[in-house]
C-alpha cells in the first residue's frame, strides 16, 4: 500500500493490525487487518463504497463500538501513544478527546445554549460566566454566533439543518477534544450549507485532528490533506489526497474515485 506522506507531520492516531466483526462467531468481518496512521491538524478523508467499513473504522476511534451488542475488535489503536482498546481505559473521558458529528444533525431538544453547555456540565463545569463564555466561544468558532446570539434560550431544533450541524460541531468543540470524527457531516444539506461546514472544517484543522467520511468524492478533494480508501473491509491506498485523485498506486483506488464503479 502506497503511502507519501510529509517528514515534519506529528503522529496522532495509529493503527495497528485492527479486525472489526458484527458478532463473535469471526463470521461477518467487517474489517481487516487495518494498519493506518494518521497525523495532528490534518485532515483526513476515508472514502469507499457504501458497506465497505469506513464508519465502522470511524467508530472505532472513540470505541463507539462498544455500543454494539455482541461484535469483537482485535488489534490496536494508539492515540497519542496511548492503547485505546484496553479494559481500563475510560470510555467517557475518551469521547471527550475525540469528539463525534453524525450524518444526521442530533440537536437535544433543548435550547441553543443548553446544547453547547450540556457537555460541560457533565465534566463538573458549573461556573455560569465560564459557561456563557464557552458557549459563545464555541459558537464563534463554528461561524453561528451571530446568526444565534440573540436566541440562544429559544429550542435549537428551530434551527434550520446546516445551523444544526454546525451546532451540533459547537457541541462537541465544547468539552475541548483533541480529534473530531464526522461521518457525512454534509450529506443531507443544501449546496450552500455543505460549502459552510467545509470552509468550517477548513478553518477546525488548524486546532484540530479531523478525520471525515464521505461519498463525495469533490468534498474529499476540497477539504482533506489525506484520503484513504476502503473496499470490502480493507484499506486499499492511503496518501496524499492530490496523490490519490491525480495519480493513485492502485487501479481498484483509480477506477473508484474516476467513477467506474461505487
Amino acid at each position: 500500500m502506497n503511502q507519501q506522506f510529509s517528514n515534519d507531520l506529528i503522529e496522532k492516531i495509529k493503527v495497528e493490525n485492527l479486525n472489526f466483526y458484527y458478532n463473535k462467531n469471526n463470521d461477518n468481518k467487517t474489517l481487516k487487518n487495518i494498519n493506518i496512521s494518521m497525523y495532528e491538524k490534518q485532515v483526513t478523508a476515508l472514502i469507499g463504497p457504501s458497506g465497505c467499513g469506513k464508519t465502522t473504522f470511524l467508530k472505532t476511534i472513540n470505541r463507539m463500538t462498544d455500543l454494539i451488542d455482541n461484535c469483537k475488535v482485535e488489534g490496536n489503536i494508539f492515540i497519542d501513544k496511548n492503547n485505546i482498546l484496553k479494559n481500563e481505559i475510560d470510555v467517557v473521558h475518551l469521547r471527550k478527546k475525540v469528539g463525534m458529528v453524525f450524518q444526521k444533525s442530533n440537536p437535544f431538544p433543548k435550547s441553543i445554549f443548553e446544547n453547547i453547555a450540556y457537555g460541560p456540565r457533565i465534566f463538573g463545569e458549573r461556573n455560569k460566566v465560564k459557561l456563557t463564555e464557552i458557549v459563545e466561544n464555541t459558537l464563534k468558532n463554528v461561524a453561528l454566533w451571530d446568526e444565534v446570539k440573540d436566541r440562544l434560550n429559544q429550542s435549537a431544533l428551530g434551527l434550520s439543518g446546516g445551523q444544526q450541524q454546525r451546532l451540533c460541531i459547537a457541541r462537541a468543540l465544547a468539552v475541548e477534544p483533541d480529534i473530531i470524527l464526522m461521518d457525512e457531516p454534509a450529506s443531507a444539506l443544501d449546496p450552500i450549507a455543505t460549502t459552510k461546514i467545509e470552509e468550517l472544517i477548513f478553518e477546525l484543522k488548524k486546532n484540530y485532528t479531523i478525520i471525515i467520511v464521505t461519498h463525495n468524492m469533490q468534498q474529499a478533494a476540497r477539504v482533506s490533506d489525506y484520503t484513504a480508501f476502503f473496499y470490502l473491509g480493507e484499506l486499499i491506498e492511503y496518501t496524499s489526497t492530490e496523490k490519490i485523485f491525480t495519480n493513485p498506486s492502485v487501479k481498484k483506488t483509480e477506477d473508484y474515485v474516476t467513477g467506474r464503479f461505487g
